[in-house]
């Protein structure tokens, strides 16, 4: 049985860039189990804006699907972060953009798993939505690009951050922005071709998600998604604690790490912080439940806070995050993996040892986050991702 896989890349996002692939590690290892399970796997990327809007993302998604979906096999979606509610609303019955005439997949669909994805808004997105947000964001896209592609990572721009991001320099205006991340992609070996420019540019010219990503407007998106019967939805969610004295002592000697550190500190204490009244988290509206005054976190069904326990040892609460997403807002369907891990770590974007002989299999970083994420970590969330897409095709 041959199984059409789409993935739809988040904040921070794209398909390839610089020679190298954003969901390259989860390709890899997802096509490994369904091999082993016998089954064929075609992935496909969608070449979604990173920060457009998410119904003009879902629209390319879709349309990636009726064009290459071939054949009869079961169709699975798989979205992280932003990429999570593209899936969502493109398997919405309430999807009424979609074109009927191109949706007849949508009775193949199996399975839709979101990873790190901001179900009820992220505090983040609010932050990026103002004008030192939004230079924030450029930056942290330019960041990740060279990062990601190159392993390196240019403390020019990592100091740049910092100030943008903790200190909230006003004076730092986007031509200059704009200066410094050109310096910056020059490390990369082929940022002289189009794509990587027009990735920063599609940045600068389409915001449209930081706004709807902000916990208020969540909260109405929430009211407006319908899941599709009969397809499984499937969750991993996962957090990174505050860095402790210990993580900073080990960046003495080690500049990098310090700035990297204090970048993904700014940006873990952003997503930490909450309104009562949009909680970045299922509430129950119907009763007008707010959150009790000696709680920093609603009630979870007692599946998903079992789970959560014995993934963690504890429920957490609201201020548990992963550098960009709540993890409370990570939460829809079934949590089939769960545990410490920053916002592209659960990609495969973790620091490893990979043997010099097997280099085209390394793994680079992100942030220096202190989540201690490893492979094993991420060959059981692959396990589980796997064994979900599986078995809702049978």
């Amino acid at each position: 049985m041959i199984h059409h896989v789409y993935f739809s890349p988040g904040m921070f996002g794209f398909t390839r860039l610089a020679s190298y692939d954003y969901f390259v590690h989860v390709e890899r290892a997802l096509e490994a189990r369904f091999r082993k399970a016998g089954q064929g796997f075609v992935p496909h990327v969608s070449g979604v804006l990173p920060t457009a809007s998410v119904r003009r993302r879902s629209a390319k998604l879709a349309q990636l699907v009726s064009e290459t979906a071939d054949g009869d096999g079961p169709i699975h979606l798989i979205g992280h972060s932003t990429g999570g509610l593209d899936a969502r609303l493109v398997a919405s019955p309430a999807a009424r953009f979609l074109n009927p005439e191109t949706s007849g997949w949508l009775s193949r669909l199996k399975s839709v798993t979101t990873m790190n994805t901001p179900h009820f808004g992220t505090p983040l997105a609010t932050f990026f939505a103002t004008t030192r947000g939004q230079q924030a964001l450029y930056l942290m896209s330019a960041f990740t690009v060279v990062g990601l592609s190159i392993g390196a990572r240019p403390l020019a721009l990592a100091s740049l951050l910092l100030n943008v991001i903790g200190k909230g320099d006003r004076s730092i205006g986007l031509p200059f922005v704009d200066r410094a991340t050109d310096s910056i992609v020059r490390l990369i070996d082929d940022a002289r071709s189009p794509d990587v420019r027009e990735y920063l540019k599609a940045i600068l010219e389409d915001q449209g998600a930081m706004l709807q990503l902000s916990p208020e407007a969540m909260d109405l998106v929430v009211a407006g998604f319908d899941d599709r019967k009969d397809v499984v939805y499937q969750s991993t969610v996962a957090m990174s604690p505050m860095p402790g004295p210990r993580k900073w002592i080990e960046t003495i000697g080690h500049p990098w790490r310090a700035l990297s550190l204090s970048i993904f500190t700014a940006l873990h204490a952003v997503t930490a912080d909450f309104d009562r009244r949009y909680p970045c988290a299922s509430i129950d509206v119907f009763a007008e439940k707010q959150l009790p005054e000696n709680t920093n976190a609603p009630p979870l069904d007692e599946t998903t806070g079992g789970f959560l326990h014995r993934a963690f040892g504890y429920v957490p609460d609201l201020h548990a995050n992963d550098g960009c997403v709540p993890l409370r807002s990570q939460i829809w369907g079934r949590v089939v993996w769960a545990g410490l891990g920053d916002h592209l770590d659960v990609l495969g974007h973790y620091n490893d040892v990979t043997p010099e002989e097997r280099i085209e299999f390394r793994h680079h970083d992100w942030l220096t986050s202190g989540s201690q994420f490893d492979d094993a970590r991420f060959e059981s969330l692959m396990d589980a991702i796997a064994q979900g897409m599986l078995g809702a095709s049978t």
